[in-house]
């Protein structure tokens, strides 16, 4: 039998965030159809972060990769990306984690909390982090 998780995703990604990682993200998120050619096919099998719409979380699956306004210098605006992603996996999917934190963590522009997983029926989730081009756990 299989467990199910509820897996999480929030941070803010850089402005300068290469256009190679947000289009693997926006892959990965269902955003877009095809995956980037510059994917290797056996680390990126399939969208990991695409939103069911049959999904078994209350509220449902939900993705979202959007510019964000940071601040101003010099009259010039300053941009981020958003990303927000909530998911349910199974747990013979969870390993795909790594590859989206792998992913992420390089670009990742505010250090500490970057979101969570959670056996669906556990209350304490694990959290996830980011620091200085890495990513790490913090359990319960």
């Amino acid at each position: 039998m299989s467990l199910h998780y509820e897996v999480v995703l929030t941070c803010s990604l850089r402005g300068d965030t290469p256009d190679t990682v947000l289009e693997a993200l926006r892959w990965h998120l269902g955003l877009v159809p095809e995956r980037p050619s510059g994917l290797d096919p056996d680390e990126h099998a399939y969208p990991l972060l695409a939103p069911d719409p049959d999904g078994r979380l209350p509220g449902g699956d939900f993705a979202a990769l959007r510019p964000r306004s940071r601040s101003s210098t010099a009259g010039r605006e300053l941009c981020a990306w958003g990303l927000f992603s909530r998911n349910h996996w199974l747990d013979d999917d969870l390993g795909g984690l790594v590859t989206i934190l792998d992913l992420l963590a390089p670009h990742v522009e505010d250090p500490g909390y970057g979101g969570y997983f959670r056996e669906e029926y556990d209350a304490a989730p694990t959290v996830l982090t980011f620091r200085d081009g890495t990513h790490g756990l913090l359990k319960p």
